[in-house]
């Protein structure tokens, strides 16, 4: 089977040029980039130290707390069983919350230092 592709620039085994380790070293410190890594870690941050703590206090309410976690609010749905399902919850919310979080501010502060380094800027 052939292809109508052009081959990659350089052609085969040939390495692609890109930016240096000088270029690299010079975009982490630049104020850009600083930024762009102080948006990741205000969001990042706060909320795996939140989801720790709420998943450690679901294991310590298991643990030592059974007869609370043992409460039925309806039928054999329990406390344990609600917050258990809770965790599931949160992390899809997280996830999709970061996912948002990271469309609208990190991937076009990412796309335009990236673009910068190719250009050779």
């Amino acid at each position: 089977m052939t292809t109508e592709a052009a081959p990659p620039p350089g052609g085969a085994g040939t390495p692609l040029a890109g930016p240096t380790a000088e270029e690299f070293g010079h975009v982490q410190q630049s104020a850009e980039f600083a930024e762009l890594r102080s948006s990741y870690r205000s969001f990042a941050f706060p909320l795996t130290v939140a989801f720790i703590a709420w998943y450690l206090l679901y294991v310590l309410l298991s643990n030592y707390a059974g007869g609370f976690m043992g409460t039925k609010l309806f039928g054999n749905i329990n406390v344990a069983l609600v917050l258990g399902l809770a965790q599931f919850a949160t992390t899809f919310l997280i996830a999709w919350w970061y996912s948002r979080h990271a469309a609208a501010e990190l991937d076009p502060k990412a796309s335009a230092i990236k673009q910068r380094m190719e250009a050779g800027e």
